[in-house]
């Protein structure tokens, strides 16, 4: 009984860690270089681990959805919006489903709560799953055929890639240390797949017949996920952006597509359907929905989901670089001690900026009565908060916000000598947290005067306004050389003058 609520215990724990991501389906129109995406729409909307999506035919959607606790196989149907369940294992979750060629089933990988991962097959019409593969562990799997299956293997710390005859169980390893994205190369028998053996990963064609291996192009830094169009141009994404490129042209990655949705800021896994009339996106949740949660959670003093939404090396610390601590344990400890001792705290959120990745809250504390302001800023990284760090209102300085506003209008009129003005002569400016750019008035001007005069359209507009002790955090939407975008400036103030400006970006 013991070693059961063990590995109940493990399994959770593993189903918290996995990081809160959303399924999006986009229409795809237009024919080669003038195709774009439209209407996107979030099609999970679910608490949870939302992920791995194929499609099984123009019509149906399949993914991974959270569960009662587990990950089960999930049906969408693209006209109707109808989802229907195909799996409930009790003992296990399923990931990454395809349809098995020639086949009313779908495979998927089957992770048990005793730790076996398995290979397994689900019929359509029944649910029923049986074993397909019990020799190897299997981490990702694309079908060749019907009977010839490219997958990656778990060995070690690495995935090995392997072709496996499904009619006599017969394999063979033709490399060790690939990725997770395997895909059927339109128009051709070759499978693409990603090498991991350089620092340079690369996507490479495999013929899983005779083995032939051919390098197709370079991967932009820290892609791990592709898929291709029908003309063989492959497509990453990476932020809330996606690439192209065609190795047959010039094997060059150009801009696709930009979401300028919030929500949409970490994608991973894609997916396109067999008509190429739609593409089936996972992205991250949104940065203010799980600092919202963390909110929500430690209001009702839910210790356990609090800490579930920070990551196990979460980053503690007061402004800008003071470590407090590191890791969910220790804030776990923290936290526990503090919920025990004050039962009544509870945190408003009275200003929210959110810039990227990042999510600045101005909160107004309470507990035993007393009340506390503070600036909190949260990064956000695969799907949990990565770093807390906290600015305090050590002071009262009602006069920051006169000299930050002047600065900024004589940033709008370009006057660089009022600018200059409202700066003090040691002035740094940095990147966040503590990344110094430049140091010096002399400097400053130099710079600010090439682009002042460079410059006639510069404009920039306060979009929100936090003031804390002797500091100003402004939100700014900027207008420059006939672009747009949002940037977020923390100006200190020191006698009367800014001494320091960080930008996040």
């Amino acid at each position: 009984m013991k070693n059961y609520l063990f590995l109940l215990l493990v399994c959770s724990l593993q189903l918290a860690a996995q990081p809160n991501t959303e399924v999006y389906l986009a229409n795809l129109k237009g024919q080669e270089t003038t195709i774009v995406l439209s209407d996107l729409k979030n099609i999970s909307q679910n608490e949870g681990y939302d992920n791995q999506p194929s499609f099984l035919d123009n019509n149906t959607l399949l993914y991974a959805a959270t569960r009662n606790g587990q990950t089960d196989i999930l049906n969408y149907n693209l006209q109707t919006g109808e989802k229907k369940w195909l799996s409930n294992t009790p003992d296990g979750s399923e990931y990454s489903p395809l349809k098995i060629p020639s086949q009313n089933a779908v495979s998927a990988i089957r992770l048990d709560k005793d730790g076996k991962q398995l290979l397994y097959s689900y019929d359509l019409s029944t649910g029923k799953s049986e074993v397909l593969i019990a020799q190897k562990k299997i981490g990702y799997h694309v079908w060749h055929s019907a009977n010839i299956l490219v997958a990656t293997v778990l060995v070690d710390n690495r995935m090995d890639l392997v072709v496996i005859n499904t009619s006599d169980m017969t394999t063979r390893v033709y490399q060790k240390n690939v990725g997770r994205s395997l895909h059927k190369i339109p128009n051709s028998n070759l499978v693409s797949y990603i090498s991991k053996q350089n620092e340079t990963w690369q996507i490479k064609s495999l013929d899983p017949v005779n083995g032939t291996t051919k390098d197709l192009m370079a991967l932009p830094p820290g892609i791990e996920d592709m898929v291709w169009l029908q003309d063989n141009t492959a497509l990453v994404a990476k932020g809330s952006a996606i690439a192209r490129s065609n190795p047959e042209n010039t094997g060059q990655w150009e801009l696709f597509h930009s979401f300028q949705e919030k929500e949409i800021n970490n994608l991973t896994r894609m997916a396109i359907s067999p008509n190429q009339q739609f593409l089936a996106l996972v992205s991250d949740a949104a940065p203010d929905l799980i600092v919202e949660k963390q909110v929500t959670s430690f209001n009702a003093a839910d210790l356990e989901a609090f800490v579930i939404c920070f990551s196990e090396d979460v980053l503690v610390r007061n402004y800008p670089t003071d470590t407090l601590y590191v890791g969910s344990k220790r804030m776990t400890d923290s936290y526990r001690r503090f919920m025990d001792n004050n039962p009544d705290a509870k945190v408003e959120v009275t200003k929210r900026i959110i810039i990227g990745n990042k999510v600045i809250d101005a909160e107004t504390g309470t507990k035993s009565g007393q009340i506390n302001k503070q600036v909190a800023i949260y990064e956000v990284n695969n799907g949990s908060i990565s770093s807390m760090t906290f600015i305090h209102q050590n002071t009262d300085n009602n006069q920051v916000e006169d000299i930050v506003q002047q600065q900024l209008d004589a940033y709008n009129a370009r006057d660089i000598d009022s600018f200059m003005e409202t700066y003090t002569k040691e002035v740094q400016l940095l990147n966040f947290p503590n990344e110094l750019i430049s140091e010096g008035k002399d400097k400053m001007y130099e710079s600010y005067k090439s682009f002042f005069e460079s410059t006639p359209d510069l404009n920039c507009e306060i979009k929100n306004r936090i003031i804390i002790g002797n500091m100003v955090i402004d939100e700014e939407f900027i207008t420059m050389n006939n672009t747009n975008f949002s940037a977020v400036a923390i100006y200190e103030v020191e006698n009367g003058k800014i001494a320091k400006v960080t930008f996040l970006r």
